[in-house]
Formats: structure tokens, sequence, C-alpha cells
């Protein structure tokens, strides 16, 4: 078999893309600070997207110098903050008060309930995050924190973040959703291959990447409801979240 015949049979594998376009998202300004939500939120809501399985929040926030979210309550929720530029300072009612940083992640689960602070110290720089919220698959659990640092991991490679049983020093969450993380340099490619059974929600959290043939840019996801390989091409500095999901 050639070179041609390979890849035409490569592509005969894949599925169709669906996607979800970044300027489809909601959007809200509130001056400090700038959001699109993937799926309903606050004010915004879509009855065709309130969440993906047990995914249920994706906020792409841009908060201004020294501004932040004030002390609020959270109960029965995953919520995995990860940072793409700037610093967080984070504190709750666990005690737990930390700065997390450019590629780090922060994991809260909520369960009976907690309190907590988001703040942006810098007085000059804004913070870029994603504010991921997951179902968790049972309620009244007990809260814990976590925290990983990814900064620093090569591109080209998925990252396990998170996982039911903490597989692979992931950090271990209250629900059967692998999240991965990966970054890719221009002309760079990475597969992913989906089993059955099984869910995925691809997240464009910056760049370029062809998938499948579908070129998407940063703030598209897609996603794909039963067994799929997915091809991943970036055409520019990119970085991905990939959720597995029950």
């Amino acid at each position: 078999m050639n070179t041609n015949e390979l890849n035409q049979s490569k592509h005969s594998q894949f599925s169709e893309v669906n996607v979800r376009k970044a300027d489809e998202r909601g959007h809200a300004s509130h001056g400090w600070l700038d959001t699109y939500h993937t799926f309903s939120f606050a004010s915004y809501y879509d009855p065709q997207w309130v969440g993906f399985r047990s995914l249920r929040v994706i906020n792409d926030d841009l908060v201004l110098p020294g501004r932040g979210f004030g002390t609020h309550p959270h109960n029965d929720m995953e919520i995995i903050t990860y940072i793409l530029s700037g610093q967080l300072e984070h504190k709750d009612s666990m005690g737990n008060g930390r700065v997390i940083s450019k590629g780090e992640v922060q994991y809260m689960a909520a369960g009976t309930g907690i309190q907590h602070s988001e703040y942006n110290p810098s007085p000059d720089e804004s913070v870029r995050l994603l504010q991921i919220w997951i179902q968790p698959d049972a309620k009244g659990l007990t809260p814990r924190y976590a925290e990983k640092s990814y900064a620093d991991v090569e591109s080209g490679n998925w990252n396990l973040v998170t996982s039911k049983f903490g597989r692979d020093d992931s950090i271990a969450i209250n629900q059967d959703a692998d999240l991965w993380l990966a970054r890719l340099v221009p002309g760079e490619s990475l597969e992913y291959r989906l089993r059955d059974s099984r869910n995925a929600w691809l997240h464009v959290a910056e760049g370029e990447v062809v998938l499948n043939d579908r070129t998407l840019n940063e703030g598209d996801a897609a996603y794909f409801t039963e067994a799929a390989l997915l091809d991943i091409q970036a055409e520019s500095e990119a970085q991905l979240l990939l959720f597995d999901l029950a």
C-alpha cells in the first residue's frame, strides 16, 4: 500500500465532526470580567446547550488586574480551573490559600458545601482562565482540594489531568471523566481514539488546528458520541482540552 492509499485508509476512519463554534457561545462583559460561555450559564441560556454528558460548564474568563470573584458558595459540583495566562489567587473555607499561575490546574470538589474567592492579584496584568464544572456521580460528598502544574509539559503529547481514580498521577475526581491536556507547535500532529460507549468534547483553548479535515480556531469545540478516531494537525501554536466522558 503506498502513502496515498494509507492516507485514504486513515481518512476513511474519520467520524463526522460536530462543531460548536466560538462565536456561537454566550458572551457577557461586566467591565472587570469578559467571559464566554460554552454552555448555558448565569443569564445566558440556550436549551440546546445546557451541557454535554457530565460536563456542565466551560467558561473562558478574562479578569482585569486587581479584580475577581468575591467569596461565594458552591455545592455538589466538581470545579476545575486552568490558567491560560496571568495569575489567580484562591482562598476557600477549607483553609486553602494559593496563587496559581499559567499552566496550573486547580480542583475543588464542592460536595456538601464550600465557600471560595478567586482574585487577580496583579496590579497590571489580566488573568485568563478556563472555569470548568463537571457534575459529580454522587451528592453530599466531602469537599476536597488539589492542584497540579502542567506548565512544563512537552508538546505533542496527551497529559492526563483528571480521572475517576487518579490514575497515572492525575487528579482524582468524583466522576468518570478523563480530562486530557495537549500543546502543539505548528505542523505537529496528535491522535486520540475514542472507545465504544464513550463521548468526547474537544475544546480549542488557544490556536488553530485541523481536526479530521475540519478547521477549528480558538474557542471552537468539537464533540463525538460514538467510537471515533480524532486526528489533529496544528496550524499554529495550540492548546487543547479533551474530555473523555461516560
